[in-house]
């Protein structure tokens, strides 16, 4: 589906937009950035290219960091990562795209304002690393296909492991560099296109590259407070959008 150069303008914005949020709270650029895309595209297209884009940010960081990385951790997490993906590609393609946007939308607000829940009350801080990082990556690799952004899902994993801030950042990077590279895989065994959106690609991830160079400047200055609280209202108008409108969808038929 080809994008209207206004379109196009938007999301690339909303690219660098996320990219300086994730450089300065180290978080939640992902989930913000695939929301915004939905507003645009259909999920089966948002999903994979959302992929291509977190791949080049989540890479530089992983590049960057790439001394600090936790090797131990992140070859445990990739284990599963593609066997568990490719169960949840055929579920991925049953979903009708309303049911997509709204289970996404929902997935955001709970990640956004009660992050605790998508845990279903499991305290995987507590559990030995090496097993919560092997079941993490089979959770993981089921969930992106479905839901795209999980970056939320699996942050409270990285507690209480004694990593520094740079290998925390490090690491992290590192395992959704892997996350994004099997549901790319997946997506193009599955018959994705990638190349028919080399152009929106290209300058969308552009934009995420400057984006974390202009956030990385602006970390010391920047008050973190108040950016979490813009980035907040923002995601949840747009998960609210995504969830109130695409309900209205599925449920106008039967009213």
């Amino acid at each position: 589906m080809p994008l209207e150069a206004l379109d196009l303008a938007i999301l690339v914005a909303a690219a660098l937009a996320t990219s300086i949020l994730s450089a300065v709270v180290g978080m939640a650029g992902g989930i913000v950035l695939l929301s915004v895309m939905l507003l645009y595209l259909e999920p089966l297209a948002a999903i994979p290219l959302h992929g291509v884009i977190q791949l080049v940010s989540n890479g530089s960081r992983a590049i960057i960091q790439r001394r600090h990385v936790d090797w131990s951790l992140t070859w445990r997490y990739a284990l599963l990562l593609l066997p568990a993906g490719a169960v949840g590609m055929p579920v991925a393609y049953a979903m009708s795209p309303p049911v997509t946007r709204s289970l996404i939308g929902v997935f955001v607000l709970a990640a956004t304002w009660r992050p605790g829940w998508l845990l279903l009350g499991t305290h995987p801080e507590d559990s030995r690393p090496r097993l919560r990082f092997f079941a993490l990556g089979g959770v993981t690799g089921f969930l992106q296909m479905v839901i795209g952004a999980v970056g939320p899902l699996i942050a409270p994993f990285f507690l209480n492991l004694g990593l520094t801030r740079q290998a925390l950042v490090g690491t992290k990077a590192a395992c959704q560099v892997l996350g994004h590279t099997s549901k790319l895989i997946l997506f193009g065994i599955a018959g994705f296109a990638y190349l028919d959106w080399a152009g929106p690609l290209a300058a969308m991830c552009g934009a995420v590259i400057a984006g974390t160079w202009l956030g990385s400047q602006l970390l010391e200055r920047v008050n973190e407070r108040m950016f979490t609280l813009l980035f907040k209202g923002v995601l949840t108008a747009v998960a609210l959008r995504l969830v109130l409108w695409e309900g209205w969808k599925l449920l106008a038929p039967v009213l």
